[in-house]
């Protein structure tokens, strides 16, 4: 994505509000986090700039971002396909030739190559939710998209699946939404909290992503995201 991708205006859902006024940016090449309590309508932005949210009324103007790469919340994984032809549907859906020696190398990485055979009902919701990430990455899309992508990982596996979405997403365009204010602080070039009535922009840590944990200013960031998202006691 070579140009900042914008959506600016209000939406519903059955008549309800979903948010009103929204205006949220994305500079090309940079990951944006964005956070906010469940129901405001992070979810549905993500929808919104994919192109998937045919239930929801919006009223606005979004910039057309080409294409783009969704890793939903969940992992939406084809119970008739083994984890490798999971990560390669996108072609095959598409009409293209698929790239096993790529989606076994991603899985590999994700560290799931000894199943890439097995079907999802083999597999923990973790492993199913690296399968889906797999996925997301062999896309090779200029904006991706991603809810919640570590969500279902243990502490350690958060870890590495944050250092390796970071280094193969490297110079993309990611809108990252998460409950999680250290990954925010560790992964956020630009942070945001979503609320009902705007946008907060968060001023976040200094140097490149992935940021260390133990980093002064990234626990500082941190702990600004958790007293700003509890609000006043």
């Amino acid at each position: 994505m070579t140009h900042a991708v914008r959506l600016n205006g209000s939406a519903t859902i059955g008549g309800v509000s979903v948010f009103s006024h929204l205006d949220l940016c994305l500079e090309p090449g940079k990951w944006t986090c964005l956070l906010g309590a469940s129901g405001v309508g992070k979810s549905t932005v993500l929808k919104l700039f994919a192109g998937l949210a045919d239930a929801v009324d919006f009223q606005g103007e979004i910039t057309d971002p080409g294409r783009v790469a969704l890793m939903a919340q969940h992992d939406l994984l084809l119970p008739w396909l083994s984890a490798l032809d999971n990560v390669m549907i996108g072609s095959r859906l598409r009409g293209e030739n698929p790239d096993p020696e790529r989606a076994m190398q991603l899985l590999e990485q994700v560290g799931l190559k000894e199943h890439a055979q097995k079907r999802p009902h083999t597999l923990s919701g973790g492993q199913r939710q690296r399968v889906a990430l797999a996925r997301t990455l062999l896309e090779d899309c200029p904006l991706v998209l991603l809810d919640e992508p570590f969500s279902a990982l243990d502490a350690l596996t958060r870890l590495q699946m944050q250092d390796l979405t970071a280094s193969l997403l490297k110079g993309r365009s990611v809108l990252l939404v998460t409950h999680d204010p250290a990954e925010a602080a560790r992964l956020g070039e630009h942070i945001k909290i979503m609320t009902p009535l705007d946008l907060i922009d968060i001023a976040g840590p200094s140097g490149p992503i992935p940021r260390p944990i133990d980093a002064p200013d990234v626990l500082a960031t941190h702990t600004k995201l958790l007293n700003d998202l509890r609000g006043p006691l």
